[in-house]
């Protein structure tokens, strides 16, 4: 099952009446999006930051990063899905211009998560955006 869009996520969530309910949505995105492999589960690809266990792995395909993530947490699995939504599969010059702050906020997302969540969730996101620098 592919990922959702971001603006399908963004009223995905819109629909829900409370968070309760925007965090079981979350979390089964995550669960739906495929394991990294273990060998790929490396020190190398571990994010520095995150208070789980968070591994990124990158590949250039026909011009486009492809990235294969995974968490220890089924929570962060659910948040890296909302990341994966805005940067997989796309050109270094679409993560780039990528608006994540507004993402976030349309989502509602920081208010309803962890200062340490977020803080995780703001290293993810620099370590894809330092994949796309040129």
């Amino acid at each position: 099952m592919p990922l959702p869009t971001t603006n399908e996520i963004i009223e995905d969530l819109e629909f829900f009446d409370d968070w309760e309910e925007r965090y079981k949505y979350i979390i089964d995105l995550g669960e739906h999006m495929p394991k990294m492999p273990a060998e790929l589960q490396t020190h190398a690809r571990l994010v520095k930051g995150c208070q789980s266990n968070v591994w990124i792995d990158v590949s250039l395909k026909h011009d486009k990063l492809h990235f294969q993530v995974d968490s220890d947490a089924i929570i962060v699995r659910g948040l890296l899905a909302l990341v994966m939504a805005a940067y997989n599969d796309k050109t270094t010059e679409q993560i780039r211009a990528f608006n994540i702050n507004e993402y976030f906020e349309k989502l509602d997302l920081e208010q309803h998560i962890s200062p340490t969540r977020g803080n995780g969730l703001r290293a993810i996101v620099a370590k894809i955006q330092g994949f796309a620098v040129t």
